[in-house]
Formats: structure tokens, C-alpha cells, sequence
């Protein structure tokens, strides 16, 4: 099934601390983000992406998005997600998406270059 409209939700990575990723940089990251983003692009889903800080804003920039259309599907990145010091803007961001598209199925990569793998187990 094509055509649907996808959000993908992540850390920008200018935000990141890179010392903890030898040999990556930002501008790698979003290389690899940008290009899971066009395979599914490829598979012929309407994408948004929506990179956020580390919590001044990403609330709103999450609800704004939100708010601005219906999904089918929202991808939470690992960057999110999987940072214990993030835990808590995990469970703010994930409840707003709970509340604002309760429609939508909600999916997990487990690092830029997997984001397709886990569209298509929710959209095919």
C-alpha cells in the first residue's frame, strides 16, 4: 500500500554530542537520515520530517507538525529514543502523538539507515 503520509521525528543532529560517535559527523547523520527519508519517499509515501532540539522546543515543533495534517504513520528515530537522558522528551513526544494522531501507527528505527524497515511494517 503506497501513498500515505508519513512523519518521521528525530534529534537534529546538530544537537548531538558527536564525541560520542567516532569517525561520525552531523552532516553524515543527516546525509543518512536524508537518504532513508527518499527511499521511502520511493515508495511512494508523503514524507515530513521534523528534526528537534533536545527539548526547548521540540514539543511545540512536534505538535505544530502535527497539527498541520493527518498521518498514517509517525516514525520515532533512536536518537529519541533510545538516550536515557532523553526519556522524559521521549514520553512527551510520543504522548503528543498519542493524543494529536491517534489514527496514525507509530514505528521505531533503530538508527538512520533503517527508517524504511520500520515503515513497511506498519504501512507495507
Amino acid at each position: 500500500m503506497t501513498g500515505r503520509a508519513v512523519l518521521a521525528i528525530g534529534i537534529d543532529p546538530r544537537f548531538l554530542d558527536m564525541s560520542q560517535f567516532p569517525g561520525l559527523t552531523a552532516e553524515l547523520i543527516q546525509s543518512f537520515i536524508d537518504s532513508e527519508l527518499d527511499r521511502v519517499r520511493a515508495l511512494g509515501h508523503d514524507v515530513v520530517s521534523c528534526l528537534t532540539d533536545l527539548g526547548d522546543t521540540a514539543e511545540t515543533m512536534v505538535s505544530d507538525v502535527l497539527q498541520s495534517r493527518s498521518f498514517d504513520c509517525v516514525v520515532i528515530g533512536a536518537g529519541l529514543k533510545d538516550e536515557p537522558d532523553r526519556l522524559i522528551l521521549f514520553e512527551k513526544i510520543l504522548n503528543e502523538v498519542h493524543s494529536m494522531a491517534p489514527q496514525a501507527r507509530i514505528c521505531f528505527n533503530t538508527n538512520p539507515a533503517d527508517t524504511v524497515d520500520a515503515v513497511r511494517r506498519w504501512l507495507g
